[in-house]
Order: C-alpha cells, then structure tokens, then sequence
C-alpha cells in the first residue's frame, strides 16, 4: 500500500538542479492524492517559464518508481507561485519580476539585448513587458516597429491608465511614444526621473511574469529612481569585452551593490562577443579580445549569462524593426545566444524567489 509518507521520502532525493536541495525541504510538493498504484501531486515551481521543470518532473517519477513501486502511475501537476515582491508604492501591480537590463557606458548593445530578452523570455511561454526607460534615446520603438503607434488611456477604478501597446507578444512602453521622435528632450535629472516614475506608474501592466526595463547608460539619478521606486528583482549588466568597458561595469555592479540600492546583478552579458560570418557559422573572431566579461564574472562571483556574438542580422533586425530573437531557427549562433541568456536569466530569477 502507498502512502503519502513513502511519497515524501521519495520525494526528498530529488533535489533542484539549480539550488541543490531536495523539493520537499523547498515546500516545493502539495497536494499529494493516492489511488492504489496511482499517484499525483503539484510541484510547484517559482516560475511557469523554470527551465528545470521538466527534468524535475521526470526526477520525481524515477524517485517514485525507484524507492516505492515501479508500477506506480505518476502524474506530476507542474504549477507555480505568484512570489510577492516588496512594493511600497505599488508601481507595478500584477507583475511577479522586474528586471533591469543596464550598462555602464553607452553603446554597448544594451536596448538590443534587452529587446531580444524579453522575447526570447516570452518564447518560453511567460507573460513579458518592455519598459523603454531610456529616456534620452528611446530605441525600442524603432526595434518593435511601433514608431507610428498612438497610447489610448483606459479606466481601472477610479483611475485612468495608459496602456501598453502589443507588439510579438511583448506589452511596451517608452517616452517615444509620448514625445515627437525628431525632438530632443532638454530635461535635467529631476524632470527625467519624474517623467520615468509617470511613465511606469501610470501604465496598467496587467499580470506578467516580468518586465524588462531598458535602462538608460551609466549610474546618476535616473538609475537611482528606478532603483528606489520599483519592486527590482535583480539587475543584468551589459557589456562588450574591451577593457575599457569592463571598467564600467565594475561601477555598475558598485552601484547596485551600494547599501542604499541593494539590487542583486542576477548577472553579466558579453555583447558583441566575437565574430560569425554568416557563411562561416562555426567560426569565431574575437574582434574586440577574448573573454573580458567571461573573466570579469568568475572574478566578481556572479554569472556570465550569455555571450552574444557579433554578426549583421542583429543589427539588421533591429532596425527593421523585427528583433532577431523572433527567428525561428533555433541553429543560427544568435538564436542560440539569446535563447540561453533568457534560460539563464530565468535560472537566476528562480533562485532569488526561492531563497
């Protein structure tokens, strides 16, 4: 006879791949229903989009048949948690994860990675926004193809909302869609930041899994409000391998580490990584050096979570208008490069809501 107890002792050699404890000790197993030889139970997951999830899901059947019968019929409900993220000023209600794309010197590549994040991220099957937070240099309405597009306003209770405009799946918002596109915006600090807190809270998200946010370059006041007023998971840092950018980044990681921002850098992206000729795929040139990121993170302790190749179809793409990650041809150097930041970036998400 199969008991709930035989179940959870099962259950407790498997562990996540990424924490390195076993599901039971993370609460991770509810719901435990037996039927003779049938068995079934939720594993719930921090986020619908974990790319563990289906590995553990076959862990927890091979437990099963391997400490308590292996005739048993295992069904395992993959569901998940909404995690409660601290938000003092309910900026952002609805939405599980913020993260902040950044870099510390302009460009780097950053708004074309944080372009290709969120819909590689959205490729997996998660809810994602886009906030242009650049409010200097807008670009994501010319990466999305919606230059043209108009923001219409809609009513939640007693407040009226801007809302996001659609494009691949993926809700955006950026001050280009606000401000004619030829005009430059004269703002200090203060009127930029104020403008960026408008931006955001005045914007009816609705319920995602995580919006993005393409920040402007460098750490002054514009970094300091995002920081302060939104409910961040954790940061990504954008750079290329020369030294010299590498110099920034250090900064940016001060920056977030700095004991009145406390935002975890979930990790670094080499942009431009090295070279691919279309016609060559398999070949690599490290035009710009070696590795500079990849070095960089081993040293400071955090995760390198993609290194992005340079190729033309990037920034091709983007200026027509239609991000590289839409590809469907998952054999293409940059497909894959995108596609392993978004798992990567996911892993790294998980791990901070578990913990």
């Amino acid at each position: 006879m199969i008991t709930s107890t035989m179940i959870e002792m099962a259950l407790s050699h498997v562990n996540d791949p990424d924490l390195g404890r076993s599901l039971i000790e993370l609460g991770m197993i509810e719901n435990i229903a037996i039927d003779g030889k049938k068995v079934a139970f939720d594993l719930v997951l921090t986020t619908p989009a974990c790319p563990m999830k289906q590995r553990m899901s076959d862990d927890c059947v091979n437990a099963i048949h391997e400490y308590v019968d292996h005739e048993a019929e295992v069904t395992v409900n993959l569901t998940s948690r909404q995690v409660q993220q601290p938000d003092p000023h309910d900026l952002v209600p609805g939405v599980k994860n913020v993260i902040l794309v950044a870099s510390g010197k302009g460009g780097v590549g950053k708004s074309t990675v944080a372009a290709n994040l969120a819909i590689s991220l959205a490729k997996t099957g998660a809810s994602v926004g886009l906030i242009d937070a650049d409010i200097y240099g807008p670009s994501i309405p010319i990466m999305f193809n919606v230059s043209q597009e108009d923001v219409y306003g809609e009513r939640h209770g007693d407040k009226t909302y801007m809302t996001p405009i659609e494009r691949y799946g993926i809700k955006l918002m950026s001050i280009g869609f606000l401000v004619e596109p030829d005009k430059a915006l004269a703002w200090r600090g203060p009127m930029a930041s104020n403008s960026l807190n408008q931006l955001i809270s005045e914007t009816w998200w609705g319920e995602i899994d995580y919006l993005v946010v393409d920040m402007p370059p460098g750490t002054g006041d514009i970094q300091l409000t995002l920081a302060h007023s939104l409910p961040v998971t954790g940061a990504i840092i954008v750079s290329t391998p020369q030294q010299v950018a590498l110099a920034d980044v250090v900064r940016g990681v001060e920056l977030f580490r700095n004991p009145n921002v406390q935002i975890p850098v979930l990790g670094f992206v080499e942009n431009m990584a090295y070279f691919t000729p279309a016609e060559l795929p398999d070949h690599k040139y490290y035009i710009f050096g070696k590795e500079g990121c990849k070095k960089l993170a081993a040293q400071m302790q955090i995760p390198l979570l993609g290194e992005i190749p340079l190729v033309q179809s990037i920034a091709e793409s983007g200026d027509n208008g239609h991000p590289v990650a839409l590809m469907s041809d998952d054999n293409r150097p940059e497909s894959k490069a995108f596609f392993a930041l978004a798992q990567n970036t996911i892993r790294e998400v998980c791990k901070l809501n578990a913990q």
